[in-house]
């Protein structure tokens, strides 16, 4: 398994726990849709979250979030639009981002940006 692979796994597990402690229910984790996937959704008062999870090792191309662009966050949308059309109860959503850096003899750094859109 490629390291990059092996980074986003560890990222994603270190999410769901994160968001656990937040008070998230995991409902799914790489959720896919043809092409398309949610590395997480998940749900907390009513509302509806999809999470796109971007971790790294290093700060040396800047911090996580900067690798989530435009047309991943339109993937997002997308892959939201197919979960919704199968799970339509749904009143209220929200896409976020969840980054995470995990710097060698340093402790995990969550940063966690709500309510994103294009």
């Amino acid at each position: 398994m490629a390291q990059h692979n092996i980074t986003g796994n560890k990222g994603e597990s270190l999410a769901a726990i994160y968001l656990l402690q937040q008070g998230y229910i995991i409902m799914h984790q790489n959720w896919r849709y043809r092409h398309l996937e949610v590395d997480i959704i998940a749900e907390k008062d009513t509302i509806l979250h999809f999470f796109e999870i971007k971790t790294r090792l290093t700060k040396q191309f800047g911090y996580p979030e900067g690798g989530v662009d435009s047309k991943k966050i339109q993937n997002l949308i997308n892959a939201a639009e197919q979960y919704l059309y199968q799970q339509p109860q749904w009143e209220r959503i929200q896409f976020n981002i969840l980054s995470i850096t995990i710097l060698k003899d340093q402790p995990v750094e969550y940063f966690l940006i709500e309510d994103v859109y294009l």
